[in-house]
């Protein structure tokens, strides 16, 4: 391989990462507090002191933290109907979309470090365990990370435009 064709793929990939919207996303969720904060949501906590007394945050952190999180569009503040002088924090849909993300990293980390945990998400309908988090073609096969490439988003639209056509 030519030098110089080593050179292009590096300034490729740093011009990919530069519009990568990971980074993003890392910013507003990926910090240990804001994923704990999040599940807590997801398993029904609402207000401050029940998001306080069941992480056991530093008040300033989880204050700071929930700000964040508002301001991201992940939740949002309400007044508590059944007491004016509480807040209600519930997820937006935004942050209803994490969940798989959520569910995503805790098979992860069962897998990877922490080991099974003693609960386990199943089904409310049927009481049985979901499936895995997993990255799937659009026909229905479950894809392993050799299976998978980047692509231009521009050339995969006009390829499935031409196919339908």
């Amino acid at each position: 391989m030519a030098k110089g064709s080593v050179r292009s793929t590096v300034d490729e990939f740093r011009q990919a990462a530069l519009r990568c919207p990971l980074p993003a996303a890392v910013e507003l969720i990926g910090e240990k507090w804001a994923f704990l904060i999040l599940r807590g949501a997801i398993n029904g906590l609402q207000h401050f002191e029940e998001f306080q007394a069941g992480l056991g945050i530093a008040r300033n952190i989880l204050s700071d933290r929930l700000a964040k999180l508002v301001a991201g569009g992940i939740f949002e503040r309400t007044p508590d109907p059944s007491d004016r002088r509480k807040v209600v924090y519930s997820l937006t849909a935004k942050g209803k979309a994490l969940h798989p993300v959520v569910l995503a990293l805790r098979q992860w980390s069962e897998d990877w470090g922490a080991g099974p945990a003693d609960i386990i998400l199943v089904d409310r309908q049927t009481g049985r365990p979901v499936r895995r988090v997993c990255v799937m073609s659009e026909d229905g096969r479950k894809l392993g990370s050799d299976d998978l490439v980047w692509a231009p988003r521009a050339e995969v639209e006009a390829a499935s435009k031409g196919q339908a056509a």
